[in-house]
């Protein structure tokens, strides 16, 4: 195994045997938080920006090898979609204290960032299946999760604000 595949199924969390989107999608969550917590939103944003141009260009290569379109085990998509989530939803400077403590909503908007971006990423609603469908290589595999992460960092958003708004914490 070589420096690409480990990259494409992150630390080989793809190669899991039963639900590799969701392994590279929990690998990648506590990953997204570290960098959350001690560089900020906006480092994490650009830092899944970075990562999806170049595992567009990885992906592309993969399959001009394999002749493989959407390989399951390549989960970097997930992982580019989680930090896309992570930086839209909570989006605040934070500290690892402030993970624990219920009231400020960043661990309940952490947890509904998870849960949407894997029901959108295995429904595959909307634009996001017609990108999963219609959209070939690299930008293919990425542009769904891409999409998908964005959509569920704006819905954990809008339900930890519905949450504020009704009082329930």
């Amino acid at each position: 195994m070589n420096l690409q595949w480990f990259f494409l199924t992150v630390g080989y969390s793809g190669l899991s045997p039963k639900a590799p989107g969701t392994a590279g999608t929990l690998v990648s969550l506590p990953l997204g938080i570290a960098i959350l917590v001690y560089f900020g939103s906006q480092t994490l944003f650009l830092s899944a920006l970075l990562i999806t141009l170049i595992a567009i260009k990885s992906i592309n290569r993969y399959e001009e090898t394999s002749h493989n379109h959407d390989d399951s085990r390549i989960v970097i998509d997930e992982l580019a979609g989680m930090w896309f989530a992570l930086s839209i939803a909570p989006g605040v400077g934070l500290d690892w204290a402030d993970l624990f403590q219920w009231q400020n909503g960043i661990a309940l908007q952490i947890i509904l960032s998870f849960l949407f971006f894997r029901l959108y990423d295995i429904k595959k609603p909307s634009i996001i299946g017609r990108i999963d469908r219609e959209t070939k290589g690299g930008l293919g595999v990425m542009g769904d999760d891409v999409i998908a992460g964005f959509a569920a960092g704006i819905s954990a958003a809008i339900v930890w604000q519905i949450i504020v708004k009704l009082g329930v914490i």
